[in-house]
């Protein structure tokens, strides 16, 4: 099957593991207008593929994604068609990738921010590397964060210690990260990819229909917290583009 994606997001074939690759590596794969679509795009046409058993997400370069790219978020406090456009986009990534049929391996290469960040919460099985980190800055720069993180983490982690990284945005490295429930493994850095590939294929060796049936009664509960919370929390996300904190702190960081 080919897959209509933009170059921002690149899908290969290893049989049955389809490896998705975030693609704007000298930016450290932060997301701009055209990767956010290609996310939102991707889950729907891998639900299409019929030879597709399992998938791995990674970025290309030194991080897994950076978050948003500061132009891009400028653009959306300034267009309010983009904006909606983008929160919908939005919701389609999460309830993708809740909903997609087959297992999500997170191959965690560096930092996870943002939407990186939200990404690994989604997956289905995370792979870390040691020297990355995850962090959800949406409230630290003004924003509400309404997708990912704080929709996932109360199932994944405690509600406390949900709320302490979703108020602050503070870093999580990948040690804490497992210790508190949000990856599965960490491993040394050269070896995140092959070790998330290797457990895809393990994972594609079992019977499908059983790995699809077992990933829904799993995911049935996500996906009714998800549902419970995510129209308001996208609604609160889209007046909070017009806070004079996030206008401040962009100033501030595009200025740099």
């Amino acid at each position: 099957m080919t897959y209509d994606l933009p170059p921002e997001l690149l899908v290969e074939s290893d049989g049955a593991v389809r490896i998705v690759r975030l693609n704007r590596p000298d930016d450290l794969n932060a997301t701009n207008h055209d990767l956010h679509e290609a996310i939102a795009a991707l889950w729907p046409q891998i639900d299409a593929d019929p030879d597709v058993r399992a998938v791995v997400l990674t970025g290309n370069g030194r991080a897994f994604s950076a978050g948003g790219d500061f132009g891009y978020l400028d653009d959306l406090t300034n267009d309010e068609a983009l904006r909606a456009q983008t929160l919908a986009s939005g919701r389609k990534i999460v309830t993708g990738m809740v909903g997609c049929a087959v297992p999500v391996v997170a191959a965690v290469n560096g930092p996870a921010v943002g939407l990186g960040c939200s990404l690994v919460a989604l997956s289905d099985v995370v792979f870390m590397a040691e020297s990355a980190h995850l962090a959800d800055p949406h409230v630290a720069i003004g924003l509400v964060a309404a997708d990912g993180g704080p929709v996932t983490w109360p199932l994944l982690t405690s509600l406390q210690l949900a709320k302490e990284y979703a108020f602050t945005g503070d870093k999580i490295p990948a040690q804490r990260a497992a210790e508190i429930g949000l990856v599965n493994h960490v491993v040394p850095d050269a070896d995140v990819f092959d070790q998330a590939l290797a457990f895809a294929h393990r994972v594609a060796k079992l019977p499908p229909q059983a790995v699809r049936d077992t990933k829904r009664i799993l995911n049935v509960q996500l996906e009714r917290a998800v549902l419970g919370c995510l129209d308001f929390a996208l609604s609160a996300e889209e007046k909070s583009f017009s806070s004079p904190e996030l206008r401040k702190t962009l100033d501030r960081l595009l200025s740099k």
